[in-house]
């Protein structure tokens, strides 16, 4: 992906980027880097979009994986806001940017104030899951965590966490074929860890390399521009938190 951090459109500082629809689709069906993936699991106004079978499919299965991991990592019994809280959160976790130059509570910000529009995003899919009791009227939603329950899960896992989990999990010499260390992780109570350092693998190295293309393209004077207000939003809510 080609990416110019910042520049001006309407008076307003912005990011924009370049994607093939290729690329694009392999990110939202693997997780590849979770960049683009990452955001599409957010709240998005799609402007303009071709009839493209393929790549509206993939967007379907990107947010049906999207909620497949955060049931991985929440307990049996949730409401609507730590589902979304979760989701959104997916594309951050391992990302060295929210140590430094995020505000820490940059993913409550998104939530909270959207409950309704991430309702009108996942509700369908939250509808027709077998894996999970979602009663929209409470906004509790229950899922099943038995090992036969995880595993299942586990294996509709995009192609790149899975592999990720295999990495982090198969011992030294064991080269396990994935299924197997997916079985084991599902019996594990760390489960949901396993997952979540899974994610972590892929978005750190991507949130790096973002960063340094960033520099790249948009040149250091815009770079620390950027930055800057980064910084002073991290502040401001540190603040908050304070007062």
């Amino acid at each position: 992906m080609t990416t110019a951090p910042v520049t001006m459109c309407d008076g307003r500082l912005i990011k924009y980027g370049v994607i093939s629809t290729s690329v694009l689709i392999e990110d939202l069906l693997n997780w590849n880097n979770l960049y683009i993936a990452g955001r599409l699991q957010k709240l998005v106004k799609i402007v303009a979009m071709n009839e493209d079978v393929a790549l509206r499919s993939a967007l379907d299965q990107n947010l049906k994986s999207a909620v497949t991991a955060a049931f991985l990592m929440l307990p049996e019994s949730f409401s609507e806001e730590d589902l979304f809280t979760e989701i959104a959160g997916l594309s951050y976790s391992g990302d060295f940017r929210m140590v430094v130059g995020e505000d820490k509570a940059k993913v409550l910000n998104i939530v909270k104030p959207n409950m309704a529009h991430f309702r009108d995003l996942y509700g369908r899919i939250l509808q027709e899951s077998p894996q999970v009791v979602y009663q929209a009227q409470q906004g509790s939603l229950e899922i099943d965590k038995s090992p036969e329950g995880q595993f299942t899960q586990l294996m509709t896992l995009p192609k790149t966490l899975q592999q990720q989990i295999n990495h982090i999990m198969d011992p030294p010499g064991k080269n396990r074929d994935v299924e197997e260390t997916l079985f084991q992780v599902a019996h594990d109570p760390d489960c949901g860890n396993v997952v979540r350092l899974g994610l972590a693998a892929i978005v750190r190295p991507s949130s790096i390399r973002q960063s340094t293309k960033g520099i790249l393209t948009a040149g250091l004077k815009k770079s620390v521009v950027y930055s800057s207000l980064k910084l002073r939003k991290m502040w401001k809510g540190w603040l908050r938190k304070t007062s």
